[in-house]
């Protein structure tokens, strides 16, 4: 299927071309609360930064834009499993779509491929790393592109919590691509973060539209316990009183698995997902879940963004978030029906020692950036840069956000095999200026989690902690929707009575 539009007079939400592919095309009757301004915005051809809470369709406002305008709309999505799943959804709606990735089957790759040449192809779904990659951009050299999306445009920001290096390149790809029309997504952004995507993607005029996030149907509570021998027992409290389908997220593979194992010996009816299971594991355990009335999701953070499951009706953190952001993303998988929902945080004091543990290994050091830089002034020619590289002990995320930085301060010219070192002369003092950059999102990190310490701590409303957090209004009365606002009514009635 093709784009609809064959006229070139202005289109908006409600133009009545755009109202048919709506009702035709995705089979719904109208538009939600908020999607209205952001496709009005794309139709204005301006560059766009919506954030919009977790479940308020942030996909139809790209989606029914490109269905009407001429030309490929390209999609950067962080997981395989959200393109997968969105891909999944337009392929219902008899949409062709291109997906880029290395889990793509070549007789799959190779059809959808043919169907791109014969220019039947709405969308292309593709990993940062892949759009900002050469032969992905000499691909696109000669097509008409009406619209870039960035989804989870979080990662963007040095200070977004799911931070990946290859967004910082995104910019210059862009340019190569003779600077399409942006529309960036996500659903959980400070006024910190907001700013820094603004900066990130050098985009000085942005329409940025924020809808609130409180969402009256979400009910948050936090359950404080003593000891790791407790968290069970009150898990399956938990689910025994449960209707309805739910997600478990717990910190680690190994604390998933061992959660599993314990629920799956008292036959509830679980499921499990993380990162190290195989594929073809993941896609089975996923669509059972997802087809169930009842399941029991246990999960890492790997089962996140893109899981749209409208009856979730629980979703509970069996260890600590590292950061509000990721609790509220994560937690707001529930209720997307609009039907009541729980989110319940299961707190034990040294919870907070895992994350500690995870935001010290995710960014580099400075011995790190010494290693590199000592390499990189021994090597004679290019050619010794790829073995160089596989030689050094650090991991390869570390590796790419070092260099990228190299590169970046222009300690690194040139591109790919390419690569020569501009500056070397540098001092120990040199590399730890250069080094600051990281010790500061260090620091955030750290700042992020103590403030999630707080949310678990707080007897105050939840909800207002989280809007304040955001930076949004807070509200005015008793939310009605946390555990502490209804155990603060129940003692004022008693008080009073």
């Amino acid at each position: 299927m093709r784009n609809l539009n064959g006229s070139t007079s202005p289109l908006r939400s409600d133009s009545p071309l755009v109202q048919k592919c709506l009702q035709e095309v995705f089979e719904l009757k109208s538009l939600r609360e908020g999607q209205a301004e952001v496709i009005d915005s794309v139709f204005q051809g301006k560059h766009t930064l919506a954030v919009m809470p977790t479940g308020a369709g942030k996909s139809l406002c790209f989606q029914l834009p490109a269905m009407v305008l001429p030309g490929v709309t390209i999609v950067i999505s962080p997981l395989i499993a959200l393109m997968k799943d969105q891909k999944a959804k337009l392929s219902a709606l008899e949409i062709s779509t291109l997906e880029l990735n290395s889990f793509v089957r070549a007789k799959d790759r190779d059809k959808e491929r043919q169907e791109f040449k014969n220019g039947n192809t709405e969308f292309i779904y593709v990993t940062p790393e892949k759009f900002v990659s050469e032969d992905f951009l000499l691909s696109m050299k000669n097509i008409e592109i009406d619209l870039l999306v960035i989804d989870e445009a979080h990662c963007i920001s040095q200070w977004g919590h799911d931070f990946r290096p290859a967004y910082l390149k995104i910019h210059e790809s862009w340019k190569q691509l003779k600077k399409p029309q942006i529309l960036a997504l996500t659903a959980t952004a400070t006024q910190e973060v907001i700013e820094d995507i603004k900066e990130q993607l050098c985009l000085p005029e942005l329409n940025i539209f924020a809808q609130n996030i409180f969402r009256e149907n979400l009910f948050y509570e936090a359950i404080v316990l003593e000891k790791e021998e407790d968290k069970i027992p009150a898990l399956e409290n938990i689910l025994k009183l449960k209707t309805g389908s739910g997600i478990i997220y717990c910190a680690t593979i190994k604390q998933a698995e061992a959660v599993y194992e314990k629920l799956h010996a008292e036959n509830f009816p679980v499921y499990i997902y993380h990162g190290k299971m195989k594929l073809d594991d993941r896609v089975d355990q996923r669509t059972a879940f997802m087809a169930s009335k009842d399941g029991i999701m246990v999960a890492t953070n790997a089962f996140g963004m893109g899981i749209d499951k409208p009856d979730t009706r629980l979703v509970v953190h069996f260890n600590f978030p590292g950061s509000l952001e990721s609790y509220y993303q994560e937690s707001g998988r529930a209720g997307r029906d609009r039907e009541p929902a729980q989110c319940i945080l299961l707190y034990l004091k040294k919870d907070k020692a895992t994350q500690s543990f995870f935001n010290a290994r995710k960014y580099p050091t400075l011995e790190q950036l010494q290693s590199l830089y000592s390499a990189l002034k021994a090597i004679k020619n290019s050619e010794e840069l790829k073995s160089l590289l596989q030689s050094l002990s650090i991991p390869k995320t570390k590796l790419a956000v070092l260099m990228d930085l190299l590169k970046k301060e222009g300690v690194l010219g040139g591109k790919g095999p390419k690569l020569s070192l501009m500056k070397k002369d540098l001092t120990t003092e040199d590399l730890k200026s250069l080094f600051n950059s990281y010790e500061a999102k260090r620091m955030k990190d750290a700042d992020k989690l103590k403030k999630m310490i707080l949310y678990a701590q707080t007897a105050l409303c939840r909800w207002n902690y989280i809007l304040n957090y955001f930076g949004e209004t807070e509200l005015t009365t008793v939310c009605g929707n946390c555990d502490n606002c209804v155990k603060g009514s129940s003692e004022l009635k008693e008080v009073y009575s």
